[in-house]
């Protein structure tokens, strides 16, 4: 069986999660068309390139949003610079202030920006993945991610599912780190997840409430039932994109599986830490 193991030994975000599958051998080509279904490719250009992080060579993917209003900083996202084929600012997931130089693939086309989309409630985006012909594998995995962190919000909130309305998953980022990590398992015919216990980090996080401990709640509410690793790093080390996409897709928590070893790819996230290098890993082969 195919299998596709998270190694998260450094946390987990969707764009971390999409950097290692791009790292691994998908295609980002390919899936930045799949994701032209949705008809929202004027809000955004994607950006991936190879950064080096504590000596490891990764991937470093990025969302660059073509509208300033659609950036949101009070909601725990934070801006980095990168260096590819220019400036650009990135609306990133929590992970701090960095530059990096990156030889990678930059789309920098113009759009007409549509600042009225920096947030959509949960049934716009259901709306928009059942409308988007999407196959079904890569339906499925997106609508359950989305539901996963809808229903942490809504809980949090005290909110039903249709009522659930937030920036950090409506954000335009979040969706195509979702439905863009879906694209990429489904095309490298994943047939399996696994995944370590998931660092969370600690110290506290600003989001659009207040300030708040790591996790934050909607990050724990998404782990019930996951195993959490205890890491020192005073740092939001799994955003609930990423905590979604590992408790939605992984069928068992635990060790590296006895498997044949085919794909490794490492994905970046944007700070650096001084121990340990900040990225994803990513390991598929075949197990028994």
């Amino acid at each position: 069986m195919r299998t596709l193991y998270f190694d998260c030994f450094s946390g987990i975000s969707g764009d971390m999660v999409i950097g290692a599958l791009i790292d691994a051998g998908g295609d980002p080509v390919q899936m930045e068309e799949e994701l032209k279904k949705l008809n929202i490719d004027e809000e955004y250009n994607l950006s991936w390139g190879k950064v080096v992080k504590n000596g490891i060579t990764s991937t470093k993917f990025d969302v660059i949003l073509t509208s300033k209003s659609e950036q949101t900083p009070e909601h725990s996202h934070s801006h980095a610079q990168e260096h590819s084929h220019g400036h650009s600012h990135e609306h990133e997931h929590s992970h701090g202030h960095e530059h990096e130089h990156s030889h990678g693939h930059g789309h920098n086309h113009i759009h007409v920006p549509h600042s009225h989309h920096s947030s959509r409630t949960y049934k716009q985006i259901v709306e928009a993945i059942n409308e988007a012909n999407f196959n079904e594998s890569v339906a499925n995995m997106s609508l359950a991610i989305f539901k996963k962190i809808g229903e942490a919000e809504g809980h949090i909130h005290g909110l039903p599912l249709d009522k659930v309305h937030f920036h950090e998953v409506g954000a335009v980022d979040s969706i195509i780190d979702i439905i863009g990590a879906a694209i990429l398992i489904d095309q490298l015919g994943i047939e399996s997840v696994q995944s370590s216990a998931i660092p969370t980090g600690s110290g506290h996080v600003h989001i659009d409430h207040g300030i708040y401990p790591v996790p934050a709640p909607a990050t724990l509410e998404i782990l019930k039932g996951v195993p959490i690793a205890s890491k020192d790093i005073r740092s939001e080390l799994a955003t609930p994109t990423g905590a979604a996409i590992a408790a939605v897709l992984a069928e068992t928590f635990g060790s590296l599986p006895a498997m044949n070893v085919e794909l490794i790819g490492y994905g970046a996230g944007t700070k650096t830490f001084e121990n340990h290098p900040n990225v994803l890993r990513v390991i598929i082969g075949e197990t028994q």
